[in-house]
């Protein structure tokens, strides 16, 4: 299917403006929509980092915005989250713009950007992550669907384990973004779940590769196993031998192609 591709601003923060890069199915609809979170350990990447994915999803009829968001040093935990809690909110509000419905909207975020994706599932009502004011609607940033690409599920056991490792690079994004450790088990989507916290719950899948040296190889397990005693619907696909962010740096690859067609089958499958 053919799309249009553009950039917008949807928020104006400190002067300056945070874009989304819309990717908008040409037809008529109503499409599908995905609020899409850019990794890069809260302190790196833009918009761009996953255009393999926001193009293929665009492409199988599905409206993709990929957004900018604050980072270190101009803001840290949790303006992120809120940046991401607006994406969504303004993203459902002008959603019948781009050919779709405010109730068909979903996310999906990588590494990083797949933590915050999941911790903005999970909290959508926080109030401080629904600070900024969206004028004339009141759509709220529940989701649809979530879909986590080899996300931080749990920031705390990776900041520990990095420190461990001697990955110095890690260390230093965490200390960026997060203020203390305690707030690493505050904004952790596998601790607020095994905590019993009471959380949205929309559909998730979850990936991740066993090559992926970034993250401890049994994030991906602990969080959808917290997930599922929950009571939230999960799908959890591990792919043998990928690293981390495999599908943007080799889109084309077998394990990337599967991954694209198993994300899209599960955007449609429950958008509907």
């Amino acid at each position: 299917m053919d799309f249009r591709t553009v950039d917008l601003e949807y928020q104006h923060q400190d002067g300056k403006p945070l874009l989304g890069r819309l990717y908008q199915p040409l037809g008529p609809g109503p499409f599908p929509a995905v609020l899409e979170v850019h990794g890069g350990a809260w302190t790196g990447g833009d918009r761009l980092n996953n255009v393999a994915i926001a193009e293929a999803l665009a492409a199988d009829g599905v409206v993709v915005l990929s957004i900018d968001f604050r980072m270190p040093p101009q803001a840290r935990y949790p303006e992120a989250v809120a940046d991401v809690n607006l994406g969504i909110r303004w993203l459902k509000a002008n959603a019948a713009k781009f050919g779709s419905r405010s109730d068909l909207v979903g996310g999906l975020g990588t590494s990083s950007g797949g933590h915050l994706l999941l911790l903005s599932a999970l909290r959508p009502h926080d109030p401080r992550y629904t600070k900024l004011p969206l004028a004339d609607t009141d759509v709220d940033a529940s989701l649809r669907f979530a879909i986590a690409c080899w996300p931080v599920a749990d920031p705390l056991q990776r900041y520990r384990t990095m420190q461990e490792n001697g990955n110095d690079r890690l260390v230093a994004a965490h200390d960026a973004f997060w203020p203390s450790e305690a707030d690493m088990e505050d904004g952790n989507p596998t601790l607020i779940l095994t905590r019993g916290e009471t959380v949205a719950k929309p559909p998730v899948l979850i990936m991740q590769g066993t090559a992926d040296n970034n993250l401890t190889l049994d994030m991906a397990d602990l969080f959808a196993a917290a997930y599922a005693r929950a009571g939230g619907v999960i799908e959890k696909e591990i792919f043998p031998g990928q690293p981390h962010a495999f599908i943007p740096n080799a889109p084309e690859a077998p394990a990337s192609l599967r991954a694209l067609a198993l994300i899209k089958g599960f955007v449609h499958r429950h958008a509907g």
